[in-house]
């Protein structure tokens, strides 16, 4: 069983070990963070033992066998089971009984999603945002990735364009043209955070902007 050390700084529970949920795993373990997963697959269950002491077997997903994990231990649990919509919803159901601060829950449709928020989960849609993902990579050539946060705040990764270069910040205004913000710069594996308005753009500098969806595609297509 799981029991929060004093020395854990944030503890996540994954339930379910397929793709999504071990690549989830699997970054989290990268960060840092203290690990509880568990699947049916005894093999996979295995292959997490390698970074985390607290991996579990499960063949029932009811409040008792969620509770003797430790589970409800943790500051965020992530229910990773989206094709069996009766399992997800009964596993969301449970770990939200169990009182653990932030439950997630990955949705297979727009129903599936609605169900979750009603029951008082955050939904995500790993398929779907992958989709969006793409096809914002598609749609602007020189869009290197694409994360949408919100309907309104969204992040790109952004090629420095010919008709940017030497130019300042303050020159270009990207905010007041397409109301997008930069992050950061990257130039050669130095990352710049602070970028002020006298910074000159160089070739070979990769910008990290956020901004509206049709600020940031407007962007893209002015620097291609």
């Amino acid at each position: 069983m799981y029991k929060k050390k004093a020395t854990d700084q944030n503890t996540y529970g994954i339930v379910g070990l397929g793709r999504f949920g071990m690549a989830l795993a699997m970054e989290l373990y990268h960060t840092g963070a203290a690990l509880i997963v568990m699947d049916r697959d005894e093999e996979k269950v295995r292959e997490m033992r390698e970074y985390t002491d607290n991996a579990f077997v499960v063949t029932s997903l009811d409040k008792k066998t969620l509770s003797e994990t430790g589970i409800q231990n943790c500051d965020v649990a992530v229910v990773c089971i989206g094709e069996r919509l009766d399992i997800s919803l009964l596993t969301t159901l449970n770990l939200l009984m169990l009182g653990i601060p932030s439950v997630i829950s990955k949705a297979a449709s727009a129903e599936h999603g609605e169900i979750l928020e009603k029951l008082g989960a955050q939904v995500v849609y790993p398929e779907r945002d992958m989709g969006v993902r793409l096809a914002h990579r598609l749609e602007a050539s020189k869009m290197l990735d694409y994360i949408q946060l919100s309907e309104k705040l969204n992040i790109s990764k952004l090629m420095v364009s010919q008709k940017m270069l030497n130019k300042t910040v303050l020159e270009l205004n990207l905010r007041r043209k397409f109301g997008a913000n930069i992050i950061a710069v990257e130039n050669e594996g130095k990352l710049t955070e602070t970028v002020g308005p006298d910074y000159i753009f160089r070739k070979g500098d990769i910008l990290f902007v956020s901004g509206s969806r049709e600020g940031l595609n407007k962007l893209a297509e002015w620097a291609d």
